[in-house]
């Protein structure tokens, strides 16, 4: 009797985590915009509500919004550049009322809730959305985190804009090569390795190439490039990545490997940085 006690307690205990995990669990949805843009649903599948990232086509978000039956209570934007940002007032039009629109710069059209670094926002029934301050692409963009504070097992994910690409950067508009180095490799690379990152624009074949250019001996960046081609071959994006594999093929966040520095006469990764970005800004992939 005791055995049967012990194995019907460890049964239920065993339900009751793999349902809290699966009505825990996020979701995100990529929806492509204008020619090479990606906006994002972030959805909390349990309360089935849901979070606009950078919606500059906002009829594409509301039609996934009614297709899924979602409720749409927040709109992030990672900075305030048109083909991000130009899309919030009219998606605040679409909605039977407003929802808080979130930003870290005064340009941001709509804005409500001004954000800065490590400010947090909850979503859903237990998602945790972590503001990072990465400025230099332009002077208040913001990358968010997100994770499940209820769910260690969920893999998190990071929505960059247009700080970190897949095996790229955002170029320098607003700031220099030493915020972007903080950026990338003091913020952005210290997030858990599984992390995955999605990011706000499809340049990834290029981007790759460019990383080849830089270390023609990378296998990592000879793999990822060969699957992006067929990805995006069969029109499939090549989003996301994960922190990890950036780490291995990018070449902005490899500034301090001593094969890149040497071939940039670079005597630091601040200088190395700015020499890549230098010259991926007219560089051309063969």
């Amino acid at each position: 009797m005791m055995n049967c006690l012990k194995i019907l307690k460890k049964l239920f205990a065993t339900n009751l985590f793999i349902t809290k995990r699966y009505f825990s669990k996020m979701k995100i949805i990529p929806i492509e915009a204008l020619s090479d843009n990606y906006m994002y649903l972030l959805i909390d599948e349990k309360s089935k509500e849901c979070a606009a990232v950078d919606p500059v086509e906002p009829k594409k978000i509301i039609e996934q919004v009614n297709k899924l039956n979602l409720k749409l209570s927040k709109i992030l934007t990672t900075h305030h550049h048109w083909d991000h940002a130009n899309g919030n007032p009219e998606l605040l039009s679409m909605l039977p009322k407003p929802v808080p629109v979130f930003g870290g710069d005064d340009r941001i059209p709509a804005l409500s809730k001004k954000i800065g670094h490590d400010d947090s926002i909850s979503f859903g029934e237990s998602l945790n959305i972590k503001c990072i301050f990465t400025p230099c692409h332009t002077t208040g963009h913001i990358c968010y985190f997100v994770t499940d504070l209820n769910d260690s097992g969920q893999t998190p994910a990071v929505f960059t804009g247009d700080t970190l690409f897949l095996s790229g950067c955002g170029r320098f508009f607003e700031g220099n090569a030493q915020q972007m180095y903080q950026n990338l490799l003091t913020k952005l690379s210290k997030l858990p390795p599984e992390t995955k990152v999605y990011c706000g624009h499809e340049y990834s074949v290029s981007n790759l190439k460019y990383a080849l250019h830089v270390e023609p001996e990378n296998k990592d960046a000879e793999k990822k490039l060969e699957w992006a081609l067929k990805q995006r071959k069969d029109n499939l994006p090549t989003i996301p990545s994960t922190i990890e594999e950036e780490l291995s093929y990018n070449p902005f966040m490899r500034v301090n490997n001593e094969n890149i520095l040497s071939k940039y006469n670079a005597n630091d990764p601040i200088s190395c940085m700015a020499a890549l970005r230098k010259e991926k800004d007219t560089w051309k992939p063969s």
